[in-house]
């Protein structure tokens, strides 16, 4: 009689493990989908902090005032 309730433990040990997959589905799930989101958030914030646009407008001369000789020839001039 012993020898078959060794089986038996053998036997629940191997459903443990899919027991514990499913259990543990919808927490590797959120992770995932987690670390998704927070991936793309770094990639938005990275692409915006490098906007080439915002720097071009920050530079650009005044459209109302003239262009002079100094304004293109001088590069200390801000």
């Amino acid at each position: 009689m012993q020898a078959v309730s060794s089986i038996k433990n053998e036997g629940a040990l191997d459903m443990g493990i899919h027991y514990d997959y499913k259990s543990t589905r919808g927490d590797k799930a959120m992770k995932k989908e987690a670390k998704r989101k927070a991936r793309i958030a770094e990639r938005r914030a990275k692409k915006s902090s490098v906007n080439p646009k915002e720097s071009d407008q920050e530079t650009m001369h005044d459209i109302n005032k003239p262009i002079t000789l100094e304004d293109l020839t001088n590069p200390d001039k801000n």
